[in-house]
């Protein structure tokens, strides 16, 4: 199991709702909604649906809850692989 504190993250908005969440993350030219237990980075994302994830540059913004901690918009650089994975994703998505 993977560990967000393991990552080099940085917070962007902290104590915010999904919607708010999904809100801001409008603004990016690239983004996906994933399902409640999608798995990034060995974490299994939690939230009400749908999870919005965005890509900025080699970056991944995306929302995490931290139980008794509240949910915050965190954003990973460096983060080809993941990148790629959602991209895939969505590539077989759209050719069902």
């Amino acid at each position: 199991m993977g560990c967000l504190e393991s990552l080099p993250y940085e917070v962007i908005l902290s104590k915010i709702s999904f919607k708010e969440a999904r809100e801001y993350l409008a603004r990016y030219p690239e983004k996906y909604d994933v399902e409640p237990g999608y798995k990034m980075f060995d974490v299994r994302i939690i939230g009400v649906p749908p999870i919005r994830v965005a890509v900025d540059s080699d970056a991944l913004i995306f929302p995490f809850t931290k139980p008794c901690h509240g949910t915050f918009l965190v954003r990973v650089p460096l983060a080809d692989e993941e990148i790629s994975r959602l991209r895939d994703r969505e590539r077989k998505k759209q050719k069902k």
